[in-house]
């Protein structure tokens, strides 16, 4: 846990830092690096986890009632976003999809090990493989398609876009196909080392971005948190999870682990399919930063009283 948050601490002091030294070049840069990961880094490690994933009956229920949460958590963001705070089409998908894609790799399963301990780890990869990768590869995609300013203006170019910019889930659909023997154990360690690689650039593209986007609208650092972010980290961490509990208290016995990997901040991703679709780029990098600042600083007190 340590180490993740030092990793995110670094990375987004060297995104900010070579963004002001450095100025509009690493703002590009920055850009570029997320759609690179998209293109090629995403769909390598979609395919690789996904054809080696065991579908099993025990995580049945809990999966569905996930997946009914976040549909609520979607739902009221995009009603409290375009009716009570009035924002246009592209930040309101910000919102949207700030509250509903959550870090549940990159933070969920170190913070399941370091909180609950090694045994919950397999509950955890099943909630990040079974919700946190098909809401990012079909709802993320779709609200980034459908408010995105970059999408189209008919509906069969936002299809077109939804489709032709989402390289993940084409890979995902291909290992849901492939047999066991197209995913060598090479290359799914290889795959899983990526991950690994994807949160120091992924970061330092987030404070690059942000950096730029504070001096664009002569903020300071780090940027404010607006009534627009404020909202969108609540429906992250605070809605989505109670939604959780509250579907599954007279259904199942919810696993801690859905619980946790629930709350977890808004995930890295969200920026990238802002910055593809044409998103608020600057609400989801902030929203994104603060939520993740909670909750790091929330795991490591955790993990000190524990």
């Amino acid at each position: 846990m340590i180490a993740v948050a030092a990793t995110i601490a670094v990375s987004v002091g060297v995104g900010v830092g070579l963004e002001r030294r450095l100025g509009p070049r690493v703002n590009r840069t920055a850009r570029m690096l997320l759609t690179t990961m998209l293109f090629t880094v995403l769909p390598f490690v979609t395919f690789f986890n996904i054809v080696r994933l065991r579908l099993t009956a025990d995580v049945g229920g809990g999966i569905v009632i996930a997946y009914a949460a976040l549909a609520l958590t979607a739902l009221a963001a995009w009603v409290v976003a375009r009716r009570g705070l009035r924002l246009g089409r592209a930040r309101t998908g910000a919102v949207v999809n700030a509250a509903i894609l959550a870090n549940t790799g990159y933070l969920g399963l170190p913070l399941t090990v370091a909180l609950l301990g090694g045994d919950r780890l397999g509950e955890a990869v099943a909630y990040d493989s079974l919700v946190g990768g098909p809401v990012l590869l079909v709802a993320g995609f779709a609200v980034g398609a459908g408010f995105g300013e970059r999408a189209g203006a008919r509906r069969r170019d936002r299809l077109r876009a939804f489709l032709s910019r989402n390289p993940p889930l084409i890979a995902a659909i291909a290992a849901l196909l492939a047999p066991d023997a197209a995913a060598p154990d090479a290359l799914v360690h290889a795959s899983r080392t990526l991950v690994l690689a994807m949160l120091p650039i992924g970061f330092l593209a987030v404070g690059a971005i942000l950096s730029a986007e504070a001096e664009a609208d002569k903020l300071g650092w780090p940027p404010p948190i607006t009534p627009v972010v404020g909202f969108a980290i609540a429906a992250r961490l605070l809605l989505a999870p109670a939604l959780l509990v509250a579907l599954s208290a007279p259904l199942i016995h919810l696993p801690a682990p859905y619980l946790l990997l629930a709350a977890m901040p808004c995930g890295i991703n969200s920026v990238t399919v802002a910055h593809v679709y044409g998103l608020d780029l600057g609400t989801s990098a902030a929203a994104v930063a603060w939520s993740t600042a909670i909750v790091v600083a929330a795991g490591l007190l955790a993990v000190a009283v524990l």
